[in-house]
């Protein structure tokens, strides 16, 4: 149970089209927001807003929510995270994560299996890059450095330039409760996509009891402060068809097997048919209002204030909103969520 929350902004990927959210940054550092993030999939990548964001604040922290394994070699993540966190005078936090297969076996061109394995390496190796305090080796499977083979000419080397800091929080963004485990205990933080905060404890309980004193679950929460709620909900409603229905393939969509340990595994399966047969208004309709209802908060201030208490109760610690552009309602959260 975590009482007091800490508040982010998660200004996402872009979408169709190039979206400078300066003005929405600056606005929440004003405000008094702890954080801003950034995210990446198979359009923007997470890093480059971040610096154009970092050059125009002083003082708000700068996570990836998240960039992913696949897109950069370990020591390639960790030379760009050094010179941003130099950059920002060490407003750096690292949120990484593994992504799914279609996205790495179809964009990346490299292979899926053993995302945990390959995670738990990928972190090792930023650490000992940020350390310096030998030449960095690698004897794992899946990044071994030197290489063994090509030319047969690498050798071990040290990062040129020293760390304003030798540890660089490192989130790590999961969904299943192996993966979950893994970050409680190698990283700083976890990053969970969907939190309905009144089943977390339960569903994730085992898997966080390795986490180290101020290890942070910086939860995401779509946030809509209106008076329609019916419209606020469908807003979610749409963002969760998509997800579970095609975030993902029919026999593996981590999205919805964390909407099934949820206890919607039936509606889960059913969403899921409809949209990959193309039935995308039926897969909306059958997304229940319990679901949306409960990892969001929408509604008048009010209801968001009263819905504020399970977040409160879980061991939710920070909450990243994502939604919300306009100063009047970034206000209003702060002072629901901070007040």
């Amino acid at each position: 149970m975590s009482g007091d929350l800490k508040l982010g902004l998660n200004v996402g990927y872009w979408q169709r089209n190039a979206d400078d959210a300066t003005e929405v940054v600056l606005t929440a550092e004003r405000l008094g927001y702890e954080s801003v993030w950034t995210a990446e999939a198979y359009g923007s990548d997470a890093f480059t807003p971040l610096a154009w964001y970092g050059a125009r604040t002083s003082r708000i922290k700068l996570g990836t929510s998240v960039a992913q394994i696949s897109a950069r070699a370990p020591v390639t993540t960790a030379m760009t995270a050094m010179t941003l966190d130099h950059l920002t005078g060490g407003r750096l936090l690292l949120g990484i994560g593994a992504s799914g297969p279609q996205v790495v076996e179809g964009w990346y061109g490299t292979p899926f299996p053993r995302p945990l394995a390959r995670t738990r390496e990928y972190v090792d190796i930023m650490r000992k890059v940020w350390r310096r305090e030998e030449p960095v080796t690698s004897d794992g499977p899946h990044y071994p450095l030197p290489y063994p083979g090509g030319a047969n000419l690498g050798k071990p080397l040290k990062l040129i330039t020293h760390p304003l800091r030798p540890e660089i929080p490192i989130y790590l963004g999961a969904e299943g409760p192996k993966n979950v485990a893994l970050a409680a205990e190698i990283t700083d933080g976890w990053l969970p996509l969907f939190v309905f905060p009144e089943k977390l404890g339960a569903m994730y309980g085992d898997s966080l009891a390795g986490a180290g004193p101020g290890f942070d679950i910086a939860a995401m929460v779509l946030v809509s402060v209106t008076d329609d709620i019916r419209s606020a909900l469908d807003g979610v409603k749409m963002m969760l068809t998509l997800y579970i229905g095609g975030m993902g393939a029919k026999s593996r969509n981590f999205h919805a097997d964390i909407v099934g340990r949820m206890g919607f595994a039936d509606a889960a399966e059913k969403i899921q048919e409809l949209y990959l047969a193309g039935r995308r208004d039926e897969a909306f309709a059958a997304i229940p209002d319990e679901l949306a209802d409960g990892i969001s908060l929408v509604g008048p201030p009010a209801r968001i204030r009263e819905r504020l208490q399970p977040w409160r109760d879980s061991p939710v610690t920070n909450l990243l909103v994502m939604g919300p552009r306009d100063e009047p309602t970034l206000r209003t959260i702060r002072d629901l969520v901070l007040g």
